[in-house]
């Protein structure tokens, strides 16, 4: 399984290193939608022996990351005129070394906590706060609502990742309540997103600082 396992996280980091220069919200919205399904199967590759339980959950969780939320992403950037984040606050090209930067200082801080890693693969926690970090780069460094979005998707999936290293048997109501709030934190920025096309036919976030009180 180890094959298998390293393959996915390797896959996952790809993945933030095109978040990190796509500047179509579409091709973005897909790539998360691709990470969220690795993400999901991630413990199918991870357990040696397979239950109903870790299945069902793994399928789950997919499902939700990867058709549910990009769904409701997808709707919102329909019902608005924005295809590209044409002037994102830090250029695709710094934002791909910063990528770079975050992933080494992600294996630096593996190298330095020594974490009771109980993961099949010793990828799984530089690449879990490269995913975290990444999410928080999106967050900020991006205008663009969709874009923050997607980064709170990037960072969960990353936080989802580490707690997989860490806790392999988390109790399945801490899983489906973690996964509940993530879907009311998704469906809420979505009506947002929407509410801010409507009065600003676009969907820059930076233009909310034109708000008087």
């Amino acid at each position: 399984m180890n094959l298998l396992t390293d393959s996915i996280l390797v896959l996952l980091i790809l993945a933030s290193f095109l978040l990190l220069s796509s500047s179509r919200l579409s091709n973005c919205i897909k790539t998360v939608a691709l990470q969220g399904m690795m993400v999901g199967v991630l413990p199918l590759a991870a357990n040696d022996s397979l239950t109903c339980r870790v299945t069902a959950i793994a399928l789950v969780i997919a499902g939700m990351k990867g058709i549910v939320f990009p769904y409701m992403l997808f709707r919102t950037l329909r019902e608005s005129t924005t295809i590209k984040e044409l002037k994102p606050y830090v250029g695709y090209t710094a934002s791909m070394f910063a990528g770079v930067v975050s992933l080494v200082a992600s294996f630096w801080l593996d190298s330095r906590l020594h974490l009771p890693v109980a993961a099949s693969s010793r990828l799984v926690v530089p690449v879990a706060f490269s995913m975290m970090l990444t999410g928080i780069f999106l967050i900020v460094g991006r205008r663009t609502a969709v874009n923050q979005v997607i980064g709170y998707l990037v960072m969960e999936n990353g936080i989802y990742t580490f707690g997989l290293a860490i806790v392999r048997d988390v109790p399945l109501l801490v899983e489906l309540g973690v996964l509940m709030d993530m879907f009311m934190a998704v469906f809420v920025m979505g009506i947002a997103i929407y509410r801010i096309n409507r009065e600003f036919d676009h969907i820059d976030s930076d233009q909310l600082n034109t708000l008087k009180g």
